[in-house]
C-alpha cells in the first residue's frame, strides 16, 4: 500500500494440553510452547510493529511460587526484544543453576515463562499513547488466583464512553478510559461477581475455605461470564484472555468483523488472528485449521477440555475485506486466489483505459501487497491476447506465413518492476518542505522501460489518503515520460472511517472524500456540507440504533466514475505532464472476489453494528467544526 494504513493487532494463544515433560521428551524442550509462541508473534508481525507482548501461566503451582510472567516492549523490533528478554533470563538462571537443564520440575517451579497456557500479541499504536503502557496482555491482580484476568485483543469498540460509565454506575473507578482497560474491568467485574456467588454455595456445602479454591476454578462458567461482559460491547474484536488459574478464551465479535482461526489436537490448542500462522508454525494441513465463527468464544478449561460455545447472537456475517485485500498474510490459500481475482477483475476497465493497446502498455505494481493482484490482472492481459491471436489466426487461415504466425503467437504483456520501495525512510526534520522532499524519495523508479508512445499501468492494493502517490509515485513515474499513466486500485474508493481495527479515524484525510467536496464546489453544491452537518448534530443525543449515516447523501451526489476523476486530478501537481487516470475496483466485483467477507463499510458507508452511523457521523461534525480529535 502506497499510503502507511496501520492495522489494529494480532493476537496468538497457546494451551499446552499435556504435562511440560512430554513437550520435552518428544521435542527436547519444556520450552515448546514459549518457541512456538516466538514463531507465531514473528509470522504474524505484519499485523502490528509498534509493540509486543507474551503472558504466560503455570498450571498447579504451588502457594508462593510465581505462575504468572509478563513481558512488554516497544523497541524498534518489539517481537525480538520481548524474546530476547525471555531468553536472557532463562539462560542466567541455567547459567546460576545447572542443575535444571534436565529437571522440567525445577524449571516449571524456578523459571518464569515455562508455562501451559500462553498469550502473545503485536500492536499498532493507533489508538492512545504508543508507551509500554499500552501493549497487551493487560493484567488484572488478584491475591486469589481465579480472580486473576490476562486480557490481550484485536479489536476496537465504538461505544467506549458508554462502557467505561457503565463500569462507573457499577461503583468502580477505572483508571483510564481507554477501551483495553474498559474492557479488562468489565470482565474483570463478572469474574469477580461468579467467584463470588460460587463461593457462597460451596461455604453453604459445607467446604473450608481452603477447599473451595480448587472447586471454584472448577465451577466457573466462563461463557456466562463472556456473556454477561460482552453485553453492551459495540465494535470489531477478538478478545483473549486467561484466568490465573489456567482456563482461557477467545471470543469473537458477532459480525465476525475481526479475525479468528484455530486449531486442536491431543497435545495443543492453538489461536492465531490468521489461518497460515497456524499451517506453518504447527505443519498441519489448511482443512484443520478452523474459523471461529461470529460470536462465539473457543474456551478452554484448567483440566483441557475445550468447548466453542456462542456467547452472543450472530448479526450478518460481515467480516473485513481489507483483511482479504490487504492486511492479512498472502500466504493463505483463499487470500491469494482472492488478491489475483481482484486484479483479474479489473481488466475490462484496464483495457478501456488504454484503448486495448497492450502493445504499447506496460504493466507493473506498487510493491510489495499489490503483487499477487497484479498477477491476476496479468493473467487477464495474457487471456485477452490469447483471444486476439486465435482470432488473427482465424482470419488469415492459410495465406499466413510462418514469420507472420510467429509474430502472432510471440505477443504478450510487457511487464516491468518500474517503482522500487526503499529502505523505510524515517521524517526525523519536522520542517513541512522537509518532510515532503523525503517522502518524495520512499519510491525509486528503473528507468529505460517505457517509451513516450507508451501507456504506462500501475497496480496497488488500495487508495487511502493519496498523499505518497501525488507526493511521490506519480512524480516518480512522470520522469520515465509515458503518455498516460493509469493507476489502478485493487480496492474500491475508501469514503468512510472505519471504528473496527483499522487506523481510519476521520474523514478528511480520504483522498475520495477530498474529491467529494471539491465537486460539490465545482457545482455549486457545497451548501449541502451545512445541511448535512445540522443533520448530523441533531442526532448526537439518539440512540445509536436509530442514528443514519448522512454522509452517504454527499457521494450520491455523483457517480463513481466523476469521483475516480476527481481524484486523478488532486493526486497530480501542475507540472505532471502524463495524462492520469485512476481506476477502482467496484464493490460488487470486491464481494466477488471476496465472496465470505463483505465487510464493506469503509467504501459503502454500509456499518455491521450501530455504532458504526454515530462515528461517521461524528467524523464529520469533527471535519465540520476543524476538531482534530478522533471519532473513536
Amino acid at each position: 500500500m502506497s499510503d502507511e494504513l496501520k492495522h489494529e493487532c494480532g493476537i496468538a494463544l497457546i494451551r499446552l494440553l499435556k504435562p511440560l515433560e512430554f513437550y520435552k521428551q518428544k521435542y527436547g524442550s519444556a520450552f515448546y510452547g514459549v518457541n512456538k509462541m516466538y514463531l507465531m508473534m514473528e509470522k504474524q508481525h505484519n499485523r502490528g510493529q509498534d509493540g509486543a507482548g507474551f503472558a504466560s501461566i503455570k498450571l498447579n503451582t504451588r502457594p508462593g511460587e510465581r505462575y504468572i510472567s509478563r513481558v512488554r516492549s516497544v523497541a524498534q523490533q518489539p517481537i525480538q526484544d520481548v524474546f530476547s528478554q525471555i531468553n536472557q533470563r532463562i539462560s542466567q538462571e541455567f547459567l546460576n543453576h545447572p542443575e535444571y537443564l534436565d529437571d522440567v520440575t525445577a524449571q516449571k517451579r524456578y523459571i518464569p515463562y515455562v508455562g501451559e497456557v500462553l498469550l502473545g500479541h503485536v500492536r499498532y499504536g493507533t489508538f492512545g499513547k504508543n508507551s509500554v503502557e499500552s501493549v497487551h496482555p493487560f493484567i488484572r491482580q488478584n491475591n486469589w488466583m481465579h480472580r486473576n484476568l490476562i486480557v490481550a485483543g484485536n479489536f476496537n469498540m465504538t461505544n467506549v464512553t458508554e462502557l467505561f460509565n457503565n463500569l462507573v454506575d457499577l461503583g468502580q473507578h477505572p483508571k483510564e478510559k481507554a477501551d483495553t482497560i474498559t474492557i479488562m474491568e468489565k470482565i474483570g467485574h463478572f469474574l469477580d461477581d461468579a467467584v463470588a456467588k460460587i463461593y457462597k454455595d460451596l461455604k453453604n456445602e459445607g467446604y473450608s475455605k481452603n477447599e473451595c479454591s480448587p472447586l471454584i476454578a472448577k465451577r466457573l462458567n466462563i461463557a456466562k461470564i463472556l456473556k454477561r461482559s460482552s453485553k453492551n460491547w459495540d465494535g470489531g474484536y477478538a478478545m483473549a484472555g486467561l484466568i490465573g488459574h489456567g482456563d482461557s478464551f477467545v471470543l469473537r465479535d458477532p459480525a465476525g468483523i475481526r479475525p479468528a482461526f484455530y486449531y486442536q489436537d491431543d497435545e495443543i490448542v492453538v489461536v492465531a488472528s490468521e489461518r497460515p500462522v497456524i499451517q506453518t508454525v504447527f505443519n498441519v494441513p489448511f482443512e484443520d485449521v478452523h474459523e471461529l465463527p461470529s460470536g462465539h468464544a473457543i474456551i478452554t478449561k484448567k483440566s483441557g477440555k475445550t468447548k466453542i460455545h456462542q456467547v452472543l447472537k450472530p448479526l450478518e456475517r460481515k467480516a473485513c475485506s481489507f483483511e482479504r485485500i490487504y492486511f492479512s498474510r498472502g500466504s493463505d490459500a483463499e487470500i491469494y486466489q482472492e488478491r489475483k481475482k481482484l486484479g483479474s477483475l479489473l481488466m475490462p476497465k484496464v483495457l478501456e483505459a488504454i484503448n486495448d493497446d497492450t502493445k504499447n502498455t506496460v504493466f507493473s505494481y506498487i510493491p510489495n501487497t499489490a503483487e499477487t493482484s497484479f498477477y491476476g490482472m496479468i493473467e487477464s492481459v495474457e487471456d485477452f491476447l490469447n483471444a486476439q491471436k486465435t482470432k488473427a489466426i482465424l482470419k488469415g487461415k492459410r495465406a499466413l506465413s510462418e514469420e507472420k504466425v510467429t509474430s502472432i503467437l510471440s505477443e504478450r504483456p510487457r511487464i516491468e518492476k518500474i517503482a522500487i520501495k526503499d529502505a523505510k525512510l524515517r521524517t526525523f526534520i519536522t520542517e513541512d518542505s522537509s518532510r515532503d522532499d523525503l517522502v518524495a524519495h520512499v519510491y525509486d523508479v528503473t528507468y529505460g522501460v517505457i517509451k513516450p508512445t507508451d501507456n504506462l499501468v500501475i497496480i496497488d492494493d488500495s487508495i487511502v489518503r493519496g498523499t505518497t502517490l501525488k507526493k511521490s509515485i506519480i512524480k516518480m513515474l512522470d520522469r520515465l515520460h509515458p503518455k498516460k499513466i493509469v493507476v489502478v486500485s485493487s480496492a474500491p474508493q475508501i469514503r468512510y472511517p472505519d471504528c473496527y481495527g483499522i487506523d481510519m479515524a476521520n474523514l478528511e484525510g480520504l483522498i475520495a472524500f477530498r474529491a467529494m467536496l471539491e465537486l460539490l464546489k465545482e457545482n455549486d453544491k457545497y451548501h449541502l456540507i451545512d445541511e448535512i452537518y445540522h443533520k448530523c448534530k441533531a442526532q448526537t443525543e439518539l440512540e445509536d440504533s436509530v442514528v443514519k449515516n448522512f454522509v452517504k447523501d454527499l457521494y450520491s451526489e455523483f457517480s463513481d466514475e466523476e469521483i475516480s476523476d476527481k481524484i486523478s486530478e488532486l493526486i497530480c501537481d501542475d507540472d505532471i505532464k502524463a495524462e492520469v487516470k485512476t481506476i477502482f475496483q467496484s464493490v460488487e466485483n470486491l464481494h466477488l472476489a471476496c465472496p465470505n467477507n463483505l465487510g464493506d463499510w469503509y467504501f459503502t458507508g454500509n456499518y455491521p453494528t450501530v455504532g458504526g452511523n454515530r462515528v461517521v457521523n461524528k467524523a464529520f461534525i469533527n471535519f465540520y467544526e476543524g476538531n482534530k480529535e478522533r471519532a473513536y
